[in-house]
């Protein structure tokens, strides 16, 4: 489970050094791909493959399943972290995200996002005050 939010920088090669608590889950091989609201989805390589099964089994006749499919796998790249817990970030994923240097690393339950420092700053703020009033409506029973 990945938890948290950190700051780092990507560097002019477009690396960016993953939070040391993240590591060890993503040393194995991950993938990078675009995620909603302008951020990217980091997962582990089994977590990737699971999310894949369940997209193969689906049907195939559901053309809103076939568009995410395809922005989805495409635009995914799969990765090893180097010794130095650096992974890059290939440029259409940086533009995608509009990355320039200082990001937002967020631990999100099976996943990593990574977003402009702005854009995250932007997003929560306007998140924040719905967020307070929805845990009813969207964990009924769970919290």
């Amino acid at each position: 489970m990945f938890l948290g939010s950190h700051s780092p920088r990507l560097d002019d090669k477009g690396r960016l050094t993953l939070p040391a608590k993240f590591r060890e889950e993503l040393e194995g091989g991950l993938v990078i791909t675009k995620g909603q609201e302008r951020c990217l989805y980091v997962f582990p390589m089994a977590e990737f493959s699971r999310i894949s099964e369940s997209l193969r089994t689906a049907p195939v006749t559901a053309k809103s399943l076939r568009d995410y499919s395809r922005v989805f796998f495409s635009s995914a790249n799969d990765d090893v972290p180097d010794k130095q817990g650096r992974i890059t970030i290939p440029p259409a994923l940086r533009d995608y995200a509009g990355l320039t240097r200082d990001c937002i690393v967020n631990g999100a339950n099976t996943r990593v996002e990574i977003w402009d420092t702005e854009r995250w700053a932007a997003y929560l703020t306007e998140q924040e005050e719905s967020f307070a009033e929805l845990s009813e409506e969207v964990l009924p029973g769970v919290i």
